[in-house]
């Protein structure tokens, strides 16, 4: 049996589930596009092509072999998108909660069900449909639950709005031992600078005490403010509206002191270097045209 573990984004990775880009199928329609960037590349004609992102994925799966990780990847459904493992599920403590996804999405979840297999039925949680909640949006951080969401009325016209009140309060009953604290994120339909898609396109935790941090992916200065009052500024990296676009808060953590970046990503690489934390560099950016990067391919089953 797996004895499920995560309580923080960058406590040293034992297990995870990383997504395949096997079988990817056909380039979508625009009337297919889940999100503003993957809609703006199918228009263009620079949508990624399959063995492209099969490069990146065995980079990606090179770098936790190097770490001796145990790496879990989805059986393969053909013709089928099963890059973003963060969205059909995420651990907490020693509770595997499935997500409740985009209806069309659903089989992602049956494509693991041989890691659920090996996990205490009484650990797995899964939510009424109404309650929604994507792994992307759901950030750890020991005491605190950081999760992105959409608070207007409007909800429902957003399909870039991925987790709801509902989902928020059911993580909170579900934890009442946690600080959870939500976060109303910016939202487009049509311009992927100004689409925070979850969480995690805007903020991220790094090392032990630092984090990656986007301003005008928050709709409330307030709630930004409560982040930068927990890290400090000192702790910050501030990324600018095109590296937002350009997913550099979506690094992934194996370690406090090891993270897997985008070889692009300069001006963070550099400073995490400076903070001491190993970069593993490694190509993802066509991955990156899908609006989800490294954290969105993963789904950590245990950390220390």
């Amino acid at each position: 049996m797996l004895q499920l573990n995560v309580k923080n984004e960058t406590s040293r990775l034992r297990a995870v589930v990383l997504g395949t880009a096997v079988s990817n199928g056909p380039t979508p329609t625009i009337e297919e596009a889940y999100d503003p960037k993957s809609l703006e590349h199918i228009k263009a004609g620079t949508y990624p092509v399959e063995a492209d992102m099969i490069r990146e994925m065995e980079a990606f799966n090179q770098v936790f072999e190097k770490y001796e990780v145990k790496v879990f990847r989805p059986e393969i459904i053909e013709d089928y998108n099963q890059i973003f493992t963060r969205d059909i599920g995420f651990v907490i403590d020693n509770k595997f909660i499935k997500a409740n996804i985009l209806p069309d999405r659903d089989r992602e979840l049956t494509a693991i069900n041989y890691v659920l297999d090996q996990i205490n039925p009484s650990d797995i949680i899964s939510a009424p449909e109404e309650i929604h909640f994507e792994g992307g949006d759901v950030m750890l951080w020991n005491d605190y639950i950081f999760i992105g969401s959409y608070k207007r009325p409007d909800y429902r016209n957003y399909i870039t709005a991925r987790t709801n009140e509902l989902g928020v309060e059911f993580i909170r009953e579900l934890f009442p031992n946690k600080i959870v604290k939500s976060f109303d994120l910016v939202k487009s339909k049509v311009e992927p600078r100004d689409n925070a898609l979850h969480l995690d396109c805007c903020f991220q935790p790094v090392g032990v005490d630092k984090a990656i941090i986007y301003k005008g992916g928050f709709y409330d200065e307030k709630e930004y403010q409560y982040l930068v009052d927990i890290f400090g500024e000192a702790n910050l990296f501030q990324i600018t509206r095109e590296e937002m676009y350009h997913m550099n808060s979506n690094i992934f953590s194996i370690a406090p002191d090891v993270v897997v970046s985008e070889r692009n990503f300069t001006r963070l690489n550099n400073w995490l270097r400076n903070h001491n934390i190993t970069v593993e560099e490694i190509p993802y950016a066509e991955i990156a045209k899908q609006e989800g990067l490294l954290r969105c391919s993963t789904l950590p089953l245990i950390r220390d």
